[in-house]
């Protein structure tokens, strides 16, 4: 590195740290204003809000990088350009992408950067603040309800088309990790109703190497003509060739944008053969993740070119130009995703045609500087 990288570098990283720890800031205090009152009244005591916030800031930085990365980069080059720094250097020779290799380098160290994030810290802190909170509200309603009303979530439905069974909860216990009022339907290759299975309550038991069926009756039917075969009560039943994932089951009618990256991916490799109809919200959402990782060489290709534009151009004229190409870019993004939804184009370019579009007119606006 030269004596321009070394300098260039050293402005911009200053600016980066500056505004994305003042980022990370206002987030938090946003974070503190939507969480705080809910976590006092479930009982949280000041060692659970700061592990809570603590484990709950990372899962901002897939917001606050770009929008960090793009901010200081306009102000770092801006500020040269308003000191003609670089008109100085274009005079003496020096072209534009060798003024901003430095910069170039680092965005493709934090495309690495936004891939581990993404994959790897930003779902361990989405599930764990999430486990967090669940606790402490799990832990208060424990004060007044009976366990089995503890963490309830009503009327949870899962249709595992793969081994031809549909599930039905009244309600299922995250606190006891338990389903009451429960209905198994199991289905014939098409899809005919065989037998169904009713129980008073039920759980996954690992020790036990599938799932147990308390006070229940199972009935077996004729899937040609629909009647009723057969009826047995029981006290307890195993059934070791049932091994559905409750957690499976409890994200899967989530909202794509409020799972992490890991669950996403559950999802789509337990449902991939399935042709569900709902998979594909959530194959767009995967997609666009990993589409993220290009995030910052896209902030770069869109931020060089008119944050150095010529001398006679007011840089504030420069600087809105950028900014208005970020918000095309999230409209094509949100576009682009709505279309991926509703499978008008497949979940893949849905995520990754915003990308590649806003790269290549980033480059070529980087091409026709003089």
């Amino acid at each position: 590195m030269n004596l321009i990288d070394r300098y260039l570098l050293r402005e911009w990283l200053k600016m980066l740290g500056l505004v994305l720890g003042a980022t990370l800031g206002l987030l938090l205090m946003q974070a503190l204003y939507d969480d705080f009152r809910d976590l006092l009244a479930n009982g949280a005591q000041f060692n659970d809000l700061a592990i809570y916030y603590m484990i709950k800031l990372p899962s901002y930085l897939s917001v606050v990088l770009p929008l960090a990365l793009l901010v200081s980069l306009l102000y770092t080059l801006g500020l040269m350009h308003r000191n003609h720094e670089i008109t100085a250097l274009r005079a003496a020779g020096v072209g534009i992408f060798k003024i901003t290799r430095s910069i170039w380098l680092a965005g493709v160290v934090l495309c690495g950067v936004t891939w581990y994030i993404n994959a790897t810290v930003i779902p361990w802190s989405v599930e764990e603040s999430r486990v967090i909170r669940s606790n402490l509200a799990f832990r208060n309603q424990a004060q007044s309800l009976s366990v089995d009303r503890v963490g309830v979530k009503p009327s949870v439905a899962f249709d595992n088309r793969h081994d031809g069974r549909m599930w039905f909860f009244n309600r299922y216990s995250q606190f006891t990790h338990r389903g009451y009022g429960v209905t198994v339907v199991e289905l014939d290759v098409h899809r005919r109703e065989k037998s169904r299975l009713l129980a008073s309550e039920a759980w996954l038991d690992a020790k036990r190497g599938g799932w147990v069926f308390r006070d229940g009756r199972e009935i077996t039917i004729n899937p040609d003509g629909g009647e009723v075969e057969a009826t047995t009560q029981f006290g307890e039943k195993v059934r070791k060739d049932f091994h559905e994932d409750p957690a499976l089951m409890l994200i899967f009618d989530a909202r794509p944008q409020d799972l992490s990256f890991t669950e996403l991916r559950a999802i789509i490799e337990y449902f991939s053969l399935d042709d569900n109809p709902k998979l594909t919200a959530y194959q767009v959402r995967y997609y666009n993740v990993l589409a993220e990782t290009l995030g910052p060489l896209i902030i770069i290709a869109l931020a060089i070119p008119f944050a150095v534009s010529g001398v006679r151009v007011n840089p504030v004229v420069g600087v809105s130009k950028s900014l208005g190409l970020f918000v095309v870019y999230f409209i094509l993004l949100k576009t682009c995703g709505t279309l991926g939804g509703r499978e008008v184009i497949p979940p893949l370019w849905a995520a990754l045609f915003p990308s590649l579009a806003m790269l290549g007119a980033g480059l070529v606006f980087l091409v026709r500087v003089r």
